[in-house]
């Protein structure tokens, strides 16, 4: 799944293709999605411009000259790439902005766990996005803001750290590999980890993250950057995915559970 460094690096890629273009053609191949694409999509978008476009969380948001905003969730499986007219749809291909230079901007997602929709008011209050914690880069994600949102609670750390309520974007992967950095093992009870552990949380958070859209994010399965090439994030990573592998550090066996129902793996040495 296509995580927030993969969403970013997708932003960055794309939006030199499309940022103050006019969209002169919306093809909807297939509405279908887990959230259905807006109806009348192609009548709203036709003429108007994209003026800007930002992340929040995992969505991507673009702005528009006539007012309102175009919603993008990649979903599980989704990507945007930027294309020649001239080139052959591909099975899903769902929606299609054409530009007034001719280049397509395709939203493809074989799952359909993605979005595409239309927003007429402000982003911030959308059902999607008002109840979401503060970005994990951004300077309202403190140590003091995490310890208050662990405290009283005996969940597990890294599940407090992956509820989007709490912080947006830290997925599985980059949840592991901040915990390991970090030295705090993910079982832990939130509320047992002291506040110096917290803020070499928040710093382990914010370089992981950064390193990955440094490196065009972390390709495992389905994700492809919008250019079609990999990600290479994962030829750092430190534990996720490597269990009975030694520790780089200090070279004990990497340990895989399941926590949450997803698998967590640490280094029960380095990690206490």
């Amino acid at each position: 799944m296509p995580e927030l460094p993969e969403v970013e690096t997708t932003l960055r890629g794309v939006l030199p293709h499309v940022e103050n273009r006019e969209i002169t053609r919306v093809l909807v191949r297939d509405a279908r999605l887990r959230w259905p694409v807006t109806p009348g999509l192609e009548v709203t978008l036709t003429g108007q411009s994209i003026v800007s476009g930002h992340r929040r969380a995992k969505y991507l948001l673009f702005q528009l000259s006539g007012g309102g905003t175009l919603l993008i969730h990649l979903g599980m499986s989704g990507s945007l790439r930027i294309s020649d007219a001239a080139t052959p749809f591909r099975k899903h291909d769902h929606m299609v902005l054409e530009l007034q230079d001719g280049a397509q901007l395709r939203f493809h997602d074989p799952r359909r766990f993605g979005a595409v929709l239309f927003i007429s008011e402000k982003p911030e209050a959308h059902d999607l996005l008002r109840e979401l914690g503060p970005e994990p880069l951004s300077d309202t994600f403190t140590a003091a803001m995490l310890h208050r949102a662990c405290h009283g609670k005996r969940a597990a750390v890294k599940t407090v750290i992956m509820d989007a309520h709490v912080v947006v974007g830290v997925g599985n992967i980059y949840a592991c590999e901040a915990l390991f950095m970090a030295g705090i093992r993910p079982t832990k009870a939130a509320c047992r980890v002291s506040k110096p552990a917290l803020q070499r949380l928040v710093d382990a958070i914010r370089e992981v993250l950064a390193a990955s859209i440094e490196q065009g994010g972390t390709t495992l399965r389905d994700f492809l950057r919008e250019n079609g090439e990999p990600g290479y994030f994962k030829q750092s990573l430190r534990v996720y995915d490597r269990e009975g592998e030694p520790c780089r550090t200090c070279e004990t066996p990497v340990k895989r559970i399941v926590l949450g129902q997803r698998s967590t793996f640490f280094c029960p040495q380095c990690q206490k």
